[in-house]
């Protein structure tokens, strides 16, 4: 323990650029921005401006970063306990706590002026709100406190289409609301799928994730189900007339191979089914957003 202190103390005076960098999660902000940006450019006809695009992408990435950073802030304790986590610049030593939380204030307040000033107010409180929702509401107390943590606080990470939409026309609307249903559904099997792959580090560092205090198999039955249930609702934007063929021909593809692998993480499952799956994941909302783009401008 002293010798992790001493680690900690002078690993904090060595802080490169990269550590401040992974606090945001930057794979993570990525993916939100795309959904940001696609959500941008369905809330119109025409290409979006960049003297919107721009402040919009920039204060939301910022913003998320900064909700990144209080999540490695508050959980540096159990990151420690997780083979997953520990190498992560607070339980390293890298970073101080206190550089941490500096680093997290002034990206979100430079990302909430931006959105203000350059973009417009609704954006900027959807997405302080948003950073709130994750990086107090969940992190600090649903993580710790329900095993359906995630899908509470799932509403939070599934704003970033909403507020691409609203960076653009100023207004909430029902397309955007289906934008972020999308992710919403998503949420659960991508997160337990990883839960169940990481099951032992959740239990070790006393997380209460489903497989945890459900069980496994449980989590398995409930992974199917939500994908049961993402597939039903990424149709919706077809039925409602958001989009046309060409998304529901490639939504379709990718909703088999999801369900796929739902059903071989249930009944088939090897050693990297829930691994293989969460990567899966990944992917699969990746493509679904990029095929909303693609048929909004190009086949519609």
């Amino acid at each position: 323990m002293a010798q992790q202190q001493t680690i900690a103390h002078s690993g904090s005076k060595r802080a490169h650029w990269r550590d401040y960098l992974e606090l945001t999660k930057p794979r993570v902000v990525a993916l939100l921005l795309l959904t940001a940006v696609v959500g941008m450019c369905l809330a119109t006809t025409t290409w979006v401006a960049l003297d919107i695009m721009i402040p919009a992408v920039a204060g939301i990435g910022l913003m998320a970063g900064s909700a990144a950073a209080v999540n490695h802030l508050v959980d540096r304790h159990i990151d420690a306990k997780m083979a997953r986590t520990l190498r992560r610049p607070l339980p390293t030593g890298a970073l101080s706590p206190a550089r941490v939380l500096t680093f997290a204030a002034i990206i979100g307040v430079v990302g909430y002026v931006i959105l203000d000033v350059f973009v417009n107010r609704i954006t900027a409180l959807l997405t302080l709100a948003s950073l709130v929702g994750y990086a107090f509401v969940y992190t600090m107390y649903l993580k710790r406190a329900t095993p359906q943590n995630i899908v509470i606080g799932g509403i939070a990470g599934a704003a970033p289409p909403l507020l691409g939409w609203t960076a653009v026309t100023g207004e909430i609307h029902a397309n955007a609301i289906l934008l972020v249903l999308i992710i919403f559904t998503w949420t659960p099997p991508h997160f337990w799928a990883l839960a169940v792959h990481r099951a032992k580090d959740y239990a070790k560092a006393e997380i209460p994730m489903l497989p945890v205090t459900h069980g496994i198999d449980f989590t398995k039955t409930c992974i199917l189900l939500y994908t049961i249930l993402l597939t039903v609702v990424c149709v919706l934007p077809y039925l409602t007339g958001m989009s046309g063929l060409v998304y529901l021909v490639g939504v379709s593809a990718l909703n088999i191979g999801f369900l796929g692998y739902a059903w071989r993480l249930k009944y088939a499952p090897n050693k990297h089914t829930a691994f293989n799956m969460f990567k899966y994941s990944i992917w699969y909302l990746m493509g679904l957003f990029i095929l909303l783009l693609v048929d909004h401008y190009i086949f519609s």
